[in-house]
């Protein structure tokens, strides 16, 4: 919407964003370890993910309001702030976040039970997902670094990030990146925390969406979402499309089950890290 009119964002609005949506990046990646644990019958474990799943959720609510979706975002910036106080809460909460899913991630990945039911299984070649059009982790985890926050919008740029990639293309790999990538956001936040600029978290848009068409590109915890926008000059958008991650992803379970035993196709489908209801949306 930002782009139809256009609208330039201040510093501050780009850096909230982005720690918002690291944020979210951890949680959802916590849920998926949690899950991929219950898969192989991990019920300790899956809880100790979703225990550490719930301070980052804490944390979301802290500072934007709300738990699993933020909510924060408006035309021309953000609906609340990240003061002082509450910046220091979760500068030193992080740190110690990251101690425990660092410590739990190196369980998950040496166990022997976890190798044997996720190496080799389900695996995508780099030209398959490339020919697929798959995003997110699972395009990563074949070998291909491309990462929307490449494109630098928010506060990418002035962060020090290079996307996760892995080579195998099997659910082990598309596990790895998302352990990997869990970490990852953890420093984002951290570093966006540290470097939070002053200054107004929003500017007034006003009038109707003029007739004018736009695409936003962001990377979501399971990879591009895609939104194309189209004005017409009236309250009313000619047209609103929204592509998810899953509907990009799903095509490369055909692919990835063919050969496989039954048992595994549960671990196979979750290793897409499926939403299927934004996907039928």
């Amino acid at each position: 919407m930002e782009r139809l009119w256009p609208v330039e964002l201040s510093p501050r609005t780009k850096y909230l964003r982005t720690i918002w949506a690291e944020m979210a990046r951890a949680h959802s990646h916590l849920l998926w370890l949690g899950l991929l644990a219950d898969a192989f019958g991990f019920e300790s474990m899956f809880l100790q993910f979703w225990r550490i799943r719930e301070r980052v959720l804490d944390l979301i609510e802290m500072t934007a309001g709300h738990r699993v979706i933020p909510s924060v975002n408006v035309v021309g910036g953000v609906r609340r702030d990240i003061n002082a106080e509450q910046k220091k809460v979760v500068l030193d909460a992080l740190p110690v976040i990251r101690k425990e899913c660092e410590d739990l991630i190196k369980v998950v990945v040496n166990d022997y039970t976890v190798k044997a039911r996720t190496v080799g299984v389900g695996v995508v070649t780099k030209e398959q997902a490339i020919l697929l059009g798959c995003v997110g982790p699972v395009l990563r985890a074949s070998g291909v670094g491309e990462d929307v926050r490449l494109t630098k919008y928010h506060a990418y740029g002035e962060l020090n990030f290079e996307p996760i990639v892995e080579t195998a293309g099997d659910c082990y790999a598309r596990a790895m990146v998302r352990a990997r990538e869990l970490l990852q956001s953890i420093d984002l936040q951290i570093e966006a925390l540290n470097k939070l600029p002053e200054g107004e978290i929003a500017v007034k848009v006003r009038g109707n969406p003029p007739a004018n068409e736009a695409v936003m590109r962001t990377e979501a915890p399971r990879g591009e979402l895609f939104y194309y926008a189209k004005g017409n000059g009236t309250r009313n958008l000619e047209r609103m499309k929204i592509r998810t991650p899953t509907f990009a992803n799903l095509p490369s379970l055909l692919v990835m089950l063919p050969g496989n035993q039954l048992p595994d196709v549960p671990v196979i489908v979750l290793s897409i890290d499926p939403c299927i209801c934004c996907m039928e949306r």
